[in-house]
């Protein structure tokens, strides 16, 4: 297991939403620019002690959250067969990697693809081999790797119903205020969650069977450890994921756009953004 984020990704994208020159930071740091500009690009401190308390208070993060993320945090694995009908696709492309996800009700068959990935086959795969009825496709942001074959499968399923809060889609197909989804006995709200996009919005799915915890399909808003870009705002984007992920339950699953499963308790616990 990988993070999305190394160490030095992590610390780029506090400094920059802190708005800390390098060489500033490098002095915080304990360590030449030279250094530091290694550090960032590798994450790998290349034997050098790094002040992390100086670092992490200067560019707006947790001292404590990213010390553990330089000595190796990780997420614990989640037990998956708490949500019998999940599946996760990982598919890669452009020197990047990206999730979607798959959901569906036992009873009923129908199924929701929450963003679409780069490759539609291993889905429609799915679909086929389990029998199901594809009737929603949920867009976390429109993004290009996330909605890169959203055209096969409107091919492949031209009745399914896309939901976005995109302004640039047909109005049909945006996200209502309030909205509930039923996807057989499972339903599915969204909160927007903008700041990496203009347009996130986080999908979740409850009332599954054992009573299993609630499902947060994020996209780009929050990753294990780290999060997305603030392409429009980073102060907004970490603003929307306190206030609409964080505040979920603890066993909340996070379902990101890129790297592992996590949970709002572990976010909590370890992300050195919050």
């Amino acid at each position: 297991m990988h993070l999305e984020d190394h160490l030095g990704d992590i610390i780029s994208k506090g400094r920059t939403m802190s708005g800390v020159p390098a060489g500033a930071a490098a002095k915080a740091a304990g360590i030449s620019e030279t250094a530091f500009a290694t550090l960032e690009e590798t994450g790998n401190a290349a034997g050098h002690k790094i002040n992390f308390d100086a670092l992490a208070k200067l560019i707006g993060l947790s001292p404590r959250k990213l010390e553990g993320i330089a000595k190796g945090w990780l997420p614990a694995v989640p037990e998956l067969s708490l949500w019998h009908e999940l599946r996760m696709f990982t598919s890669a492309g452009e020197g990047l990697t990206v999730n979607c996800f798959l959901a569906w009700d036992e009873v009923t068959r129908d199924a929701a693809l929450f963003d679409t990935g780069l490759d539609a086959e291993p889905i429609l795969n799915c679909l086929s081999e389990n029998q199901l009825v594809l009737r929603h496709i949920f867009i976390t942001h429109s993004h290009w790797d996330h909605v890169e074959a959203l055209p096969k499968f409107r091919g492949a399923w031209p009745k399914a119903r896309v939901h976005t809060s995109s302004k640039k889609a047909p109005v049909d197909q945006h996200n209502k205020p309030s909205e509930i989804v039923h996807l057989g006995g499972l339903r599915v709200t969204h909160r927007e969650t903008p700041g990496h996009a203009e347009d996130g919005v986080t999908y979740l799915v409850g009332n599954w069977q054992e009573d299993a915890p609630h499902v947060a399909m994020v996209g780009d808003a929050i990753f294990a450890g780290s999060m997305g870009r603030g392409n429009p705002s980073f102060d907004l984007a970490r603003q929307k994921v306190r206030e609409q992920i964080l505040t979920l339950p603890p066993a909340t699953l996070i379902c990101p756009g890129h790297g592992p499963f996590t949970t709002v308790g572990e976010e909590k616990e370890h992300n050195p953004f919050f």
